[in-house]
């Protein structure tokens, strides 16, 4: 491989010919050749935008020439594109601070400013990584900014409509749906009768639920630590430089970003970043009780439950001819699994916040941002691929109240509850359905068959009217 030499504050330093990096960024390639998972690009991309915008805030304050101040935003717009991803090499398990990414992006849009203008890679002339593209900036308060950005923007533009589109569908099942009847469960037990629709409606409602904490996790992500520079205190930064900045920033995005109100707490603490993964993990929990029940309603389907059908995906097993699993759903049940693991890992990395910095946050982000792309894939395809398709098995419901001991719970109020346990018991002993037992006691009763039909009826026991319901004299 052909190399070139590059200077640092360290001295020599070995680069790849054809990288854009220099010599900061090759020195973190040896420290940390850790995981080979690099940090993620979405990261990289915010870390472009701020760079950009700095450089036209610099150029208005006088701080910077129109040429550089140029150059910059069009390097600066390459890397918020993706353009140059291929030259963002680090690993996550780097400087806690995210130093060297800071300075990988810093370098980068040097020595492509570099070239742009002319100038052989390495020049640091006429744009140079420290003095110019990171002109009033700190990896400390950079590095939490870019993750601030980069988290709202995977929110509001990727998981925000997939869920839109999972409670759009869910919600559509459950009108689908309205008129199939079926046993309720408690306890994994049989209970009252209920709608299958009534079911779907409350998984909507859960997503619906999800799509608000989304919005309240993006508005958690306003305030940009931005102008801070090392410790907090806006050494080296113009005091009109962030607000200016992250206006810049809002503008570009869509999202309502300002400066934070006290540089101290946006710097050293990650508050914000743990709620954003609070909301996250119960996401999850939604996602995997939904998932979870559905795999149950479908499970048999002839020798378990089996009141609804899954779309057909792919054959379920090697040795099983015609048989087929809830492939869907066991695969959102794991993403929800590694977003609860994810969720303790922000959590302990943000507790180690030690005075005015936190040491962990290229962890912590990229934990984060995995959470938010493993829910919007796992949940684009669980919509696509598995609600979409989902049948009511209707005569199999109907079947169930029938044979359910949870039906006689419709006799409470006429003959009593212990009349009631009485005749359940003796369905259990005899296997005669609650149905038939009654039908054959009416006068014991004291009901007519009417009063009978009326009090087992499955579609009033689902939404029963109190002022219907006559008490027993």
């Amino acid at each position: 491989m052909k190399t070139r030499l590059e200077k640092d504050s360290m001295g020599e330093m070995s680069v790849p010919d054809d990288a854009l990096y220099g010599a900061s960024t090759q020195r973190a390639v040896l420290n940390f050749p850790i995981s080979g998972r690099p940090v993620p690009f979405p990261v990289i991309h915010a870390y472009g935008l701020i760079k950009g915008a700095a450089a036209k805030v610099h150029q208005q304050l006088g701080l910077l020439s129109a040429e550089r101040a140029s150059l910059i935003v069009q390097a600066a717009q390459e890397v918020a594109e993706g353009r140059l991803d291929t030259h963002f090499v680090l690993d996550i398990y780097q400087t806690g601070s995210g130093t060297s990414t800071n300075m990988n992006v810093n370098e980068v849009i040097s020595n492509r400013a570099c070239q742009i203008a002319g100038q052989p890679i390495g020049a640091k002339d006429p744009v140079h990584p420290n003095d110019h593209v990171n002109l009033g900036q700190s990896s400390n308060d950079t590095f939490p900014t870019a993750l601030h950005v980069a988290v709202a923007r995977e929110l509001q533009e990727r998981l925000l409509p997939v869920l839109e589109r999972l409670q759009g569908s869910l919600a559509q099942k459950g009108d689908e749906f309205w008129e199939v009847l079926k046993i309720g469960r408690t306890h994994l037990m049989d209970a009252t009768p209920v709608r299958l629709g009534q079911e779907f409606r409350g998984y909507a409602r859960q997503v619906e639920h999800g799509v608000d904490r989304v919005h309240k996790a993006i508005k958690t992500l306003a305030e940009l630590p931005l102008g801070g520079t090392a410790v907090g205190t806006g050494l080296n930064c113009h005091p009109d430089f962030p607000a200016q900045v992250i206006a810049l920033i809002a503008e570009k995005t869509g999202l309502p970003f300002r400066e934070a109100k006290d540089h101290f707490e946006a710097q050293s603490a990650k508050d914000a970043l743990v709620e954003v993964s609070g909301q996250l993990k119960t996401i999850a929990t939604s996602l995997f009780k939904i998932a979870n029940d559905i795999r149950w309603l479908s499970s048999g389907p002839q020798c378990a439950v089996g009141e609804i059908s899954l779309p057909a995906t792919q054959p379920g097993s090697s040795i099983m001819p015609g048989k087929v699993n809830p492939v869907m759903c066991e695969s959102l049940m794991q993403v929800c699994a590694r977003v609860f693991g994810n969720d303790a890992t922000v959590t302990w990395c943000a507790a180690h916040g030690n005075f005015e910095l936190n040491v962990m946050m290229p962890a912590l982000g990229a934990a984060l941002l995995e959470s938010i792309e493993l829910l919007t894939h796992a949940a684009h395809v669980f919509e696509e691929r598995c609600i979409r398709g989902i049948e009511a098995n209707q005569e199999r419901c109907s079947g169930f109240i029938e044979q359910s001991l949870a039906l006689v719970t419709g006799l409470n109020s006429k003959i009593g509850y212990d009349r009631a346990a009485a005749i359940a018991k003796e369905s259990v002993r005899t296997g005669i359905p609650v149905r038939q037992i009654c039908l054959g006691r009416l006068a014991e009763l004291g009901l007519t068959e009417l009063e009978l039909n009326e009090a087992l009826d499955p579609a009033r026991m689902c939404a029963p009217d109190p002022l219907s319901v006559g008490g027993l004299g």
